[in-house]
Order: C-alpha cells, then sequence, then structure tokens
C-alpha cells in the first residue's frame, strides 16, 4: 500500500473525480490524501476513502510539502490548469519542487496519473 495525494485546480476537479471514479480499483488499495474541495469531493463522488486536508491556498500545499520532506508520501498527483493564475503560485511550486528534489512519484495530468498508477499495480 502506497500513500498518494490528489490534487486539481478548479478547473480541473471534474476531470480529477471521472479520472478518479475510472481508476476508482486501483485507487483504493492505497492510503489517499487530498487538499480541500479536491478532497471532499473524491470522497463523496466516488466512494474513496480520502483523508482531507486544508485547502491548498490555505495550508493544504504545505501540508503535502511536508509529508514528503518526511518521507510520508509516495506519489503525487496534480492535476494542473495551466491556463489559469494561481493567486498560491507560489505553494504550487514549493511543492512540486519538494516532489521533484525527493524524487516523489509526479503526476500532473490525466496521462502522467494513469501510467503512475500503473506503475503501482505492477509494482506490487
Amino acid at each position: 500500500m502506497k500513500t498518494l495525494a490528489l490534487v486539481a485546480h478548479d478547473q480541473k476537479k471534474d476531470a480529477m473525480v471521472a479520472w478518479a471514479n475510472a481508476h476508482k480499483q486501483a485507487l483504493s488499495a492505497h492510503r489517499l490524501y487530498g487538499t480541500g474541495t479536491t478532497g471532499g469531493r473524491l470522497r463523496d463522488e466516488t466512494g474513496l476513502d480520502v483523508t482531507p486536508l486544508k485547502s491548498g491556498p490555505l495550508g493544504g500545499d504545505a501540508q503535502l510539502g511536508a509529508m514528503i520532506a518526511d518521507g510520508n508520501l509516495d506519489g503525487l498527483i496534480f492535476f494542473i490548469d495551466p491556463l489559469s493564475a494561481m493567486p498560491h503560485d507560489v505553494d504550487i511550486k514549493s511543492l512540486i519542487r519538494l516532489a521533484i528534489l525527493y524524487d516523489t512519484l509526479l503526476a500532473v495530468n490525466e496521462a502522467s496519473a494513469t501510467i503512475l498508477l500503473r506503475g503501482l499495480v505492477s509494482d506490487t
């Protein structure tokens, strides 16, 4: 069982819920965390057991960064909206920087998230 974080920008939340529903069986084999609205929607709309964190701009990104730095997060699936300006862009960049620095599995769209999840299934 791996520990995964699921995060999505506002314009990508519907896509995250749809992707999670399509991969519900594989995701249910892992310990899941989600920031703010994304975590709540995933829990409510997919039935997955997602531990909610704070909203990204209110500290959720920092919570995930701390999990990465402490070695408590195996993968980050973050559906990023490249076309929208984010007021907490500094937090997002910090989270991604930590994932890269600590060699944490990182997926930023549906295609890479699917490959990440398939890799976890074949790794067990």
